[in-house]
C-alpha cells in the first residue's frame, strides 16, 4: 500500500509541475509594441512679424507636413491674439491625435536667442500608441 501511495503522490506531483510549467509559459506578460509620432512647434519671437512660426509633423505616409503659425510679435510688440490662435491650433492638434488613439507621452521645450531682438521657442510633442 505504501508503494501505491508514493507512486500516486509522485505522479500527482509530476503532472502538477508539468501543468503549471505550461501555464506559466502562456501567462507571460506580452510587452506592447508602440509606434511613435513627434510634432515639433517652432514659434518665432522676431519683432515686427518677420519671423516664421510652424507646426511640423509627419503624416501616415511619412511625408512631412507644415502648418503655418502666427508670430508672437507684431509691429507693436507681443500680439496676444496670435498667441491665442497658436494655442488653439496646438490644442486642436493634441485633441485630434488623442482621438486617433495616440497618447501624449512627453513634451520637451527649448528656447534659442541669438540676441535680444530674435529668437525661437521649440516644443516637441512625443506621442505613442500601441500597434
Amino acid at each position: 500500500m505504501n508503494k501505491n501511495v508514493i507512486l500516486i503522490a509522485a505522479l500527482t506531483l509530476g503532472l502538477t509541475t508539468l501543468i503549471l510549467g505550461f501555464k506559466n509559459i502562456d501567462d507571460q506578460p506580452v510587452q506592447p509594441q508602440y509606434e511613435w509620432n513627434q510634432v515639433t512647434v517652432i514659434e518665432s519671437v522676431v519683432s515686427g512679424g518677420m519671423g516664421r512660426s510652424r507646426m511640423i509633423s509627419t503624416d501616415d505616409t511619412g511625408k512631412m507636413q507644415e502648418e503655418k503659425l502666427q508670430n508672437f510679435f507684431s509691429m507693436t510688440g507681443i500680439n496676444f491674439g496670435n498667441v491665442q490662435e497658436n494655442d488653439l491650433k496646438i490644442t486642436n492638434m493634441v485633441s485630434t491625435m488623442t482621438s486617433e488613439g495616440w497618447e501624449l507621452y512627453d513634451v520637451t521645450s527649448g528656447v534659442y536667442a541669438a540676441d535680444k531682438s530674435t529668437g525661437i521657442f521649440i516644443t516637441r510633442y512625443m506621442f505613442k500608441r500601441a500597434k
